[in-house]
């Protein structure tokens, strides 16, 4: 017994008798092989060497600018080249067309002439403005003026609460390729259980390509009755011909208030923070492609809590008895 012991004192690592730990006796023993590599190394091929050969002759420093980086820091250097190149692209220049920007003093003038003549409004304002010898645009001055108030009704809450099964909602999202092209989405969503009903990838949104779009996603008479878009300028004459042709009544929101279309605003917010800020976008197909599996995703596995923690396509329960 006592022999046994020390014979399996010598194998240990730590014991006088061992090979060093970090000698190559101590790799090779059979006590510490599970140390060793768990991968096989790779095999250069004869045109991975011949690359290197060219490589080294044509750029001797090559080795200086070798790094090593994970996934995630290409698609932030991605975003920040893409930024940088939208940057350049919209830089005012002398030989760019459009009005200058206005400066503060010009801001302040307008605001102090708005305190002491409350009643006027923009084009009143924008003539004064003309005769001060200031070229401004009518369009600018209403822009920078307070909103006038109406009188109250009800909330977007209530209203949403009762129509929530006859209302749909529908948005514009943009996504830039690898290339910096910009795609645009068209996504419409129902209500009622967060359903994705319809959408579709473009290079050139218009009015009379998105009224068709509708009439993709309600077919027959399928036809919500409500419709709820935001005041962007693509849902121009014929988007609203083709709407009123379904029956469709348009609910407008507020110019500048995304919060008043919820549902489609929340959803894009899912698809870029669950799905697209983690890949490039190569083309119209390939991210036609990634959005038709994730909306399967959505629809079948993703909770929402709004849906008392249910799918949009109710899901039922899977106890552990069934694996």
């Amino acid at each position: 017994m006592r022999a046994s012991f020390l014979a399996r004192s010598t194998n240990q690592p730590g014991s006088p008798q061992s090979p060093e730990p970090h000698s190559r006796e101590f790799f090779s023993s059979p006590a510490t092989r599970g140390y060793g590599r768990t991968t096989k190394r790779p095999r250069p091929r004869q045109t991975d060497r011949l690359f290197w050969v060219w490589l080294s002759r044509c750029w001797a420093d090559w080795r200086s600018a070798v790094v090593i980086v994970q996934p995630k820091t290409v698609v932030a250097w991605h975003r920040q080249a893409f930024r940088r190149y939208w940057s350049w692209k919209s830089r005012q220049c002398e030989c760019k067309p459009g009005q200058p920007r206005l400066t503060q003093e010009i801001r302040h003038l307008l605001r102090k002439m708005k305190q002491a003549n409350p009643i006027r409004r923009a084009p009143r304002l924008h003539g004064e403005l003309l005769k001060l010898g200031i070229t401004i645009s009518e369009r600018t001055i209403s822009r920078l003026l307070p909103k006038a108030r109406k009188p109250p009704s009800q909330s977007w809450r209530v209203f949403l609460a009762n129509h929530v099964g006859d209302l749909v909602s529908l948005d514009f999202f943009t996504v830039p390729t690898i290339s910096f092209r910009i795609l645009y989405v068209f996504v419409v969503v129902a209500h009622e259980r967060r359903r994705v009903v319809h959408f579709n990838v473009t290079t050139n949104h218009t009015a009379s390509w998105t009224g068709h779009q509708m009439i993709e996603a309600f077919p027959d008479d399928t036809a919500p009755r409500y419709l709820l878009p935001d005041r962007d300028g693509i849902y121009g004459t014929d988007f609203r011909e083709r709407v009123e042709g379904m029956g469709i009544k348009e609910v407008l929101t507020a110019p500048r208030s995304p919060w008043q279309n919820p549902f489609a605003e929340r959803l894009i917010g899912s698809v870029r923070r669950e799905c697209l800020d983690h890949v490039i976008v190569l083309n119209r197909q390939h991210l036609r492609r990634i959005l038709n599996s994730y909306f399967g995703y959505y629809h079948r596995s993703r909770t929402h809590l709004s849906l008392d923690k249910d799918a949009p396509v109710e899901r039922e329960v899977q106890g552990p008895e069934l694996g």
